[in-house]
């Protein structure tokens, strides 16, 4: 019976209300109780007012307590109709529920202070995950550091953020919300933190107030039962859940968090498994997870595992709803996270330059552990003066070396104390450390990464030891109501130690260290027992013993030695017996054909570590000079491959031109994957290399943005496969496949790929032979293709019908900046066509048109069009037929418009008369800064007009009169303009017949003259005289920054006037005096002369 006290039901249920009621159900309220006038506008706006969600139900709940009995009564009876699961969770299940909140509290309140760091990064990253579709085959395949490497440390292309508080939310409107999640992420990215931050959320109500009950589980947990029901599950891990049928039949909204998967000892087997629907039924462990993930147990609750990428491969992707990634640090990130990390800006400081300087360290400090590593002991050596910045880590065996003395003698980052003795220091650890090494190694080849407190007794760990530094900084201990635990702070961790063990073992063990019981065929002497690990390393395909092989490789360097002193059993310069034997082994697994996998790779990293680097730096060397031709042998495409991950060279672009072929294409494929910009140039390849480059394009986790493969023999098969590959690429930006022969059928297949694909901007199929149907194509792309940006179709005689299609597709195109169509014979026809499209498109900014045979009429039409045009910026008319009457036209234009910035008219038949005219429009034109009038037979007349326009044009920065016969009449009318131009920085005079009197002229004006900084008088005959004339103005010049006088007559003398001028102090940074008779002698003293007061200038005599 209710009790009709004043607002008794909301009294006493305030608590649970707020915490229970989501958004949306808030407005229905509140829509209701308008509707019956229980609630005013002013307290409808009041609630809207009110802030954070749990504000406007506090709001909601006090004005409907304030009505009476009648509000009280109105809200329970609303809730009670319309949301009885509400309902019993508010009135019956409310108790359980603050229990299991405060059980949450007590095990999970204090995460903050948990784990290694004494520091937590900012946690805003795994606010956020990444939408992700399915495991690529490296997540499948290979060991976490490798995906790091290969990948950079780079998300997916295709990968798209997803708030923490939208994960259990369906996609839209009408779809139903994720029943199984899966979150993937490397060894110490944050799985656990993540589902540590998510409960903690969820405890204080500020995400999923709608879910009744969240559930969290290890794995490891799980791994004490042989068989479990779904009721004990819930039970034993909350014992304060008597009742729970709620869990069961839907009542409630629960979630059920797995985490760990990868530490889950049985092998989940979704095709031989029996069905079970009895949640009181006990069935082998394996079983329970893989019917609660079939939905046969908990069919309506949400489930949410973590794991590696490699055991999340068990769980088929069919059953998996949403997966989603976390992403690591960022670069800005880790300098955060190392601020926070030492409190001290200059340490800081330099620890981010050593590590900014480093790609092999800078790339794992993507993983947050792996950054308190590496920060922590880069720190202490820094700060306690043991080594300078020149003597720093180089090698992660070295790092953790490092790191292992660091925490052995319990030198934190955040204590200054005097550098113990090693009796002082390792006294007690090594024994503990050699355990710890045994722990490590047989449980790394058993996949075993927690273990229990019988695991660590029977490996010699005292557990009361464990309480010291060495153990606190690498071991963490989790409990829980079923079990207590370790593991290994961070994998790289335990597989250092197994290196350390295995070291030290193999030095006297006469038995396969692999073989634990030690019954096998005896192995005798360290160079066996390193082969051996080598060889099982090799045999590894997921790459499982890839870093443990490394650190183990790494233990034979002398940089080792120091810190590992008195913490491992080592006998003086013991590392020089085993050093060269191992280089031999190593470089021996790298002869074995020319398939490249990630094991060869690995090879190459393990010889790294032991610091033997010739052979990549030999490989190195010939991939910056380019000239890897003829070299790739298998060791040497093995060093590429690793070079690929970790070279500064490729990191920006990757250039392969001229080296390869099909089979080193073949070997090289999986590490070409994560290129961002791969040049392929030059190589002779054909259709069947495309069908390789085609799968490489097409893979999922592909990480190409550019990709130029200009200059082979690609024919339209081979575009076919491109095309293919284009219409399911996300990460391709730019294609370029210039000089090829794809033909109008290639131009076709490329064109239906990228009416498809929304990633390409730019697209070069110049020279490929496509013709008119090819040129349709492409107008097919323009018409549907809304991000293309650049498209290159020079060289490939799609003539005026090509164009005029071309051009009808530019009227309703406005994503294409970029057209270039030079050498095409478009003729008048064609550019008639382009006219009437620019006279609509005004998004077009460069336009090519070189080589056309466009005459008069042609011209006559595209200037009418740049009168209304308001988009062209630059525009190529060279080597075109334009005569005066389409100068006289352009000059026209050029009035008008405001918009051209760029002309070039080079090579055309202007003449005095045209380019008079074109003066005549450059003296009012106000937007012109580049004008190209080269080898146009204008001779003095229209340098005088020219002149005259520079007298009052403020915009005009390069002026190109070559090969023009302006002589020195016109020089001297130009020399006078440029006494008073302030805007021209760029003047090219080579062979316009300058003579002494021309330069004299020029050189006045150099004395006054304060904006020019290229000057070029190529092919002129200024003589001695124009030289010393020109010395003396460039004593006082203090702009010109680059002066070609070659080909002049300067002579020794002309030349030494010059070199006199530049002892003094100048601003040239180029010079050349090139072809003037100087003599070799002469030459030597001249440039010395020069250099003598700026070594940077480039001196060509």
């Amino acid at each position: 019976m209710k009790m009709k006290m004043e607002g008794v039901w909301i009294h006493r249920y305030r608590k649970q209300l707020v915490r229970s009621i989501s958004g949306p159900f808030l407005e229905n309220i509140v829509s209701h109780v308008r509707k019956l006038e229980l609630i005013s506008r002013d307290e409808a706006f009041q609630i809207q007012e009110a802030g954070l969600l749990c504000e406007k139900v506090r709001t909601v709940i006090d004005i409907l307590a304030g009505k009476g009995t009648l509000g009280s009564e109105t809200l329970q009876a609303f809730i009670e109709t319309t949301n009885s699961q509400l309902y019993l969770l508010i009135t019956l299940y409310d108790p359980m529920v603050q229990k299991h909140v405060e059980v949450l509290q007590s095990r999970y309140g204090t995460w903050m202070e948990q784990g290694l760091l004494s520091e937590k990064p900012s946690l805003d990253r795994l606010n956020s995950l990444l939408l992700v579709e399915g495991l690529s085959d490296l997540q499948q395949k290979e060991h976490d550091v490798m995906q790091i490497e290969a990948t950079k440390g780079t998300v997916r292309q295709s990968a798209k953020p997803i708030a923490l508080e939208k994960l259990l939310q369906p996609v839209t409107r009408v779809s139903m919300p994720p029943r199984i999640l899966l979150t993937v992420g490397v060894a110490g990215i944050g799985k656990s933190t993540l589902l540590r931050l998510f409960i903690h959320r969820w405890v204080k109500g500020e995400i999923y107030p709608d879910v009744t009950f969240v559930l969290p589980f290890t794995f490891w947990e799980l791994n004490t039962y042989e068989k479990l029901s779904a009721e004990r599950l819930v039970r034993s891990a909350f014992p304060h859940m008597a009742e729970s049928g709620h869990v069961f039949n839907g009542t409630a909204r629960v979630l059920l968090i797995f985490d760990g998967l990868d530490e889950f000892k049985p092998t989940l087997d979704f095709s031989d498994t029996m069905a079970c629907t009895d949640p009181k039924k006990e069935v082998p462990v394996d079983n329970l997870i893989t019917n609660i993930i079939r939905g046969n147990l908990f069919p309506d609750a949400s489930v949410w595992l973590t794991s590696r990428p490699t055991a999340a491969a068990q769980i088929p992707g069919g059953l998996v709803d949403r997966m989603t990634e976390i992403r690591g640090f960022t670069k800005e990130e880790i300098q955060d996270f190392l601020n926070q990390l030492f409190q001290d800006g200059e340490l800081s400081s330099r620890v981010w330059s050593h590590l900014n300087s480093s790609k092999v360290f800078n790339v794992m400090c993507y993983m947050p552990c792996t950054c308190w590593i590496v920060g922590s002991t880069l720190g202490y050596l820094l700060r306690s003066g043991t080594q300078d910045g020149q003597g720093l880590p180089k090698t992660w065996t070295e790092l953790y070396s490092h790191f292992f003395k660091m925490v052995a003698e319990g030198d934190l980052q955040t204590k200054d104390k005097e550098p113990l003795k090693i009796e002082q220091a390792f006294g007690n650890s090594r024994k503990l450390m050699a355990n710890l090494g045994k722990l490590a190694f047989y449980g790394l080849i058993k996949r075993k990464y927690t273990f229990y407190e019988q695991d660590m007794k029977a490996y010699g760990i005292d557990l009361p030891s464990l309480q010291g530094s060495l153990c606190s900084r690498v071991l963490v201990k989790e409990d829980s109501p079923v079990c207590t635990v370790y593991y290994f702070a961070h994998l790289t961790l335990q597989e250092y130690l197994a290196a350390t063990f295995y070291y030290t073992a193999a030095k006297r063990a006469i038995f396969d260290l692999f073989t634990e019981n030690g019954m096998s065929w005896p192995k005798i002497g360290f160079q066996n027992h390193f082969k051996n690990a080598l060889q099982r390393a090799q045999q590894s395909e997921d790459g499982q013993l890839d870093v443990f092989v490394r650190f183990l490789s790494g233990l034979l360097s002398p940089h080792v030695v120091k810190p590992l002193s008195g913490l491992l059993l080592l006998a003086r310069d013991e590392h020089s017996g085993y050093r060269g034997p191992a280089i031999s082994l190593l470089q021996g697994c790298l002869s074995t054909g020319y398939t490249v996998s990630l094991r060869a790779v690995n090879v190459v990293h393990c010889l790294q570590e032991l610091q033997h680097v010739e052979l990549a730096r030999t490989v190195e060397e010939s991939l910056r000079n380019g000239n890897l031709a003829g070299k790739l042998t298998s060791v040497t495409c093995s060093v590429l491959a690793y070079l690929l991950q970790v070279s500064e060279e490729c990191a920006e672009e990757t250039n392969l031109s001229n080296c390869l072929n099909y089979s080193i294409v073949k070997s090289l494929l999986p590490q070409l994957l994560y290129c961002n910009n791969l040049r392929l140039e030059n190589n002779n390849f054909k259709d069947d290399v495309m069908d390789l480059l085609g799968s490489l394009l097409s893979a999922k986790d592909c990480h190409i943005q550019k990709i130029s493969l200009a200059e082979n023999s690609i024919g339209n098969k081979g575009a076919k496969a491109i095309g293919r590959s284009l219409m399911v690429n996300r990460s391709l930006t730019a294609l370029d496949l210039h000089s090829n022969n794809i033909g109008p059928k290639g131009a076709k297949a490329l064109a239906d790929a990228v009416k498809i694909n929304q990633g390409l901007v730019s697209l070069n199929l110049q020279n490929n032979f496509i013709g008119e149907e090819g040129a349709k194509a492409a107008a097919e792309i323009l018409q549907s293709n809304r991000n293309l940006c650049t498209l290159h179709l020079q060289k490939n005689s799609i003539g005026p019908e090509g164009v005029k299609r071309i051009a009808e597709a530019l009227k309703n195109n406005r994503s294409l900046k970029e057209l270039m169509l030079s050498s095409n014979q478009l003729g008048d026809k064609g550019a008639i066509a382009l006219a009437k499209a620019l006279k609509q498109n005004h998004s077009l900014t460069a336009l090519d048109l070189q080589s056309n045979s466009i005459s008069n009429k042609g011209v006559t039409a595209l200037t009418e069009a740049l009168k209304h045009n308001r988009g062209l910026i630059d525009l190529n008319l060279r080597e075109n037929s334009i005569g005066v009457e389409g100068a006289k036209a352009l000059a026209n234009a050029l009035r008008e418009n405001g918009t051209l910035r760029n002309l070039d008219l080079t090579a055309n038949l202007l003449h005095d008369e045209g380019a008079k005219a074109i003066a005549g429009a450059v003296k009012v034109n106000r937007s012109l800064t580049s004008l190209h009038l080269q080898w146009n037979f204008i001779k003095s007349k229209a340098a005088k007009a020219l002149a005259q326009a520079l007298q009052s044009n403020s915009s005009l920065q390069c002026l190109d009169l070559q090969e023009n016969s302006i002589g020195d009449e016109g020089m001297v009318a130009l020399a006078g303009a440029l006494k008073t131009n302030t805007a021209l920085t760029m003047l090219y005079l080579q062979g316009v017949s300058v003579g002494v009197m021309g330069a004299i002229a020029l050189a006045d004006a150099l004395r006054v003259n304060k904006t020019l900084h290229t000057l070029d008088l190529r092919g002129n005959s200024i003589g001695m005289e124009g030289a010393k004339a020109m010395s003396n103005a460039l004593k006082i010049n203090g702009t010109l920054r680059s002066l070609n006088l070659q080909e002049n007559s300067l002579g020794m003398d002309g030349a030494i006037f010059i070199a006199k001028a530049l002892t003094g102090d100048h601003r040239l940074t180029y010079i050349n005096l090139q072809g003037n008779s100087i003599g070799e002698s002469g030459a030597k003293m001249i440039s010395d002369a020069i250099k003598t007061k700026s070594t940077s200038c480039v001196v060509k005599i």
